[in-house]
């Protein structure tokens, strides 16, 4: 299964885009409705495809930059799934989705990345049939999505830390750390390291704490955050 596969990769061996490009590829593969996927960001005014899978989806992104409206937007400013099952039917955004569905994408499914205070982004995934998504492919989708966040947060580590030393120390050691609360949860409740990872993400979310975080407090704790141990 892809997620397995997802998380069985060692964090601190590979770089920021090798790990986005290896999920915007996975779910490519498991997806349906023949997608392309892309992986963006939104930071203040700045917009930016970090990958793509292929051209229908940077295009359709740069679309919905230049109009300042569309799905992949509006879910990484409302923080919520955003789904068009039909660019053909669709009334929001209609500039956009005309364009869209002249393009060939006919449905569109855009996963909010939660990143930090002042940054968002999207996993977007731009199917070329119509109602191409049910139940379980948003679920996967979805699952998606912590593993694209905790690379962009340490891809800002290492951009931040041109010249400094100190903060890059402290984002390859945050990449260490997450394999390690992986490991801690494997041995404690024999599970693959995919669910490691979601329970990860899960604590994130609802303590609204980066993973890299929650998986400093487990390794040095033994403690999971939740809602009630912030």
């Amino acid at each position: 299964m892809a997620l397995e596969r997802l998380g069985r990769l060692a964090l601190r061996d590979l770089s920021m885009e090798e790990l986005l490009e290896a999920v915007a590829d996975s779910a490519k593969a498991v997806m349906p409705g023949s997608p392309e996927v892309s992986i963006f960001v939104r930071a203040s005014d700045r917009r930016v495809t970090i990958t793509s899978t292929g051209p229908l989806a940077t295009d359709l992104d740069e679309v919905q930059y230049s109009q300042e409206q569309g799905p992949c937007l509006s879910a990484a400013a409302t923080q919520e799934l955003t789904e068009i099952p039909d660019t053909r039917a669709e009334t929001r955004w209609p500039d956009y989705v005309r364009r869209a569905a002249e393009r060939g994408n006919l449905s569109s499914l855009s996963v909010p990345l939660r990143i930090d205070e002042e940054t968002s982004g999207a996993l977007n995934i731009y199917a070329r049939q119509a109602r191409a998504f049910d139940d379980d492919s948003r679920g996967v989708a979805t699952a998606f999505g912590p593993y694209a966040a905790v690379a962009i947060g340490n891809m800002q580590d290492y951009q931040s830390a041109r010249g400094m030393v100190g903060n890059l120390r402290a984002a390859l050691e945050s990449r260490a750390v997450i394999d390690q609360a992986k490991g801690i949860l494997m041995e404690r409740h024999r599970i693959t390291a995919d669910q490691a990872f979601q329970l990860l993400a899960h604590a994130s979310m609802t303590t609204n704490t980066k993973v890299r975080d929650v998986a400093d407090h487990l390794v040095h704790t033994g403690e999971l955050r939740g809602p009630q141990s912030r």
